[in-house]
């Protein structure tokens, strides 16, 4: 079976054909850098990091663009409220996202554009949509005119005329029609000069649609594969940046449109507007960063994710089974997958239909299952390598059995020393204060466990 995904666009599930044969041009709507990244963001950084690992798996060469949105009206609040730069702000939350994600294990995309630095790609284009008839200055502002762009809604399902303003689609007196949305918004004299650039219009900024539209076209090309982002970004974000970039173009802006589902806490969207979200540093003070990179892969990357400490606990466990087969069982050799055996075909059929990461790890399990009872390194191998795509299984097993795992904040020299304190009590017998640094570790997660080669130590 070739690779499959679920094409929102067509609301289908589609064999996977790039328009190179073997290049894949994918653009996922990154963050806006006005603080840091939460779980929601970890799981579409997370999501679109495992399709371009396993289209490289799968022999592709990957052109992938992840953009940061550095200018918007969040942008302009937070900066003042910090009574800081713009540019201040902004380069230290990418500063900050970089940290999350490479905590995380995720790789960084090809290109990383930032909004600021394309503002004469968009310019054009909006002059372009403006000569086309798509598009009309009015008070200062540049609107795109969306009942004159006859496709508009078949990404989201909406019909015009069912559509009211309101949910990000903001109503003013300068539009033609309340569901236009903005190309250019003119300055206000209360914003700083760097959020300010000269244009035809006057002195303003883009807005927030079609700085996506410009980024992907500079770097792809006016058709590419893949567009991936939240499912918060289908209406009104991508449906609009269809609108403008296919306004323009009168080309397909991409094949296959890719939204991953929401991050949800007490049967609610996490998010910021809601005050109801965890950053990734947060939970990583709690979690060992591949735990929590296990947890997210575990569910579907279009289903719902429900968010809790059982679940994390859970994974956390999961995990360490695997872990300890391989310290039991070390792999033999360094071969690739041969996607011909029993248990490598069965990986990738779940991943080649629609990034099924649950099946995926179901059949680590069983590999985990037949390593414990074979021995078989060479297997053991398999399972190393499958966990490779995945991001997992890549730590030292020994060390991460002890809680040393990358983004843990487990401090396993102190426990070392700790371990080393008790052993001169024993030997001096003082048990009391051997038996003192047993319970000390105890309260704080670790378990002991003595033999004749001396003391090991892991996490409950």
């Amino acid at each position: 079976m070739a690779l499959h995904i679920y094409n929102t666009l067509s609301r289908q599930l589609e064999a996977f054909k790039p328009i190179d044969p073997r290049h894949v041009r994918m653009y996922v709507c990154g963050m806006t850098v006005y603080d840091l990244c939460h779980l929601g963001h970890a799981r579409s950084m997370l999501s679109f990091d495992i399709l371009q690992r396993w289209l490289k798996a799968s022999g592709y060469q990957v052109t992938y663009v992840r953009n940061v949105t550095d200018i918007d009206d969040k942008i302009i609040k937070r900066a003042a409220e910090n009574g800081e730069s713009i540019s201040s702000l902004t380069n230290r939350m990418i500063d900050a996202l970089h940290e999350d994600a490479d905590a995380l294990g995720i790789e960084r995309p090809t290109h990383e554009p930032r909004a600021t630095e394309y503002v004469p790609q968009m310019l054009s284009l909006i002059g372009n949509l403006e000569a086309k008839g798509l598009a009309y200055a009015s008070g200062g502002d540049v609107n795109f005119a969306v009942r004159k762009f006859p496709g508009y809604g078949k990404l989201s399902g909406k019909s015009l005329d069912d559509l009211r303003a309101g949910e990000r689609v903001a109503v003013g007196a300068e539009k033609q029609d309340p569901l236009d949305f903005v190309l250019w918004k003119s300055a206000k004299d209360s914003e700083p000069d760097e959020a300010k650039w000269d244009s035809p219009y006057g002195s303003g900024r883009p807005g927030w649609h079609i700085e996506c539209s410009a980024m992907s076209c500079e770097l792809l090309g006016e058709s590419f594969d893949i567009h991936g982002g939240g499912a918060d970004l289908q209406f009104p974000h991508h449906e609009n940046e269809i609108a403008q970039s296919e306004g323009a173009s009168g080309k397909a802006l991409a094949k296959y449109w890719m939204h991953n589902g929401f991050v949800r806490l007490d049967n609610e969207k996490m998010s910021k507007s809601l005050g109801n979200f965890f950053t990734i540093r947060e939970v990583l003070e709690k979690y060992d960063a591949e735990t929590v990179r296990f947890f997210v892969i575990r569910t579907h990357y279009r289903s719902p994710l429900n968010y809790s400490d059982v679940h994390l606990d859970d994974a956390r466990t999961a995990l360490k089974r695997m872990y300890t087969t391989l310290e039991a069982v070390p792999p033999e050799g360094d071969e690739a997958p041969d996607w011909s055996e029993g248990y490598a075909a069965r990986f990738k059929a779940a991943m080649d239909d629609d990034l099924a990461t649950p099946e995926a790890v179901a059949v680590m399990f069983e590999l985990t299952a037949e390593v414990n009872r074979s021995g078989n390194g060479k297997l053991s191998r398999l399972l190393k390598s499958l966990g490779a795509i995945l991001g997992l299984l890549q730590d030292d097993p020994k060390r991460y059995l002890q809680g040393g795992g990358a983004g843990s904040g487990d401090d396993a020299a102190a426990i070392e020393a700790l371990i080393e304190d008790r052993a001169a009590a024993k030997a001096a017998k003082d048990f009391a204060r051997a038996d003192a640094i047993r319970q000390q570790l105890a309260e704080q997660g670790v378990v002991l466990k003595d033999s004749p080669a001396g003391t090991t130590w892991e996490r409950a």
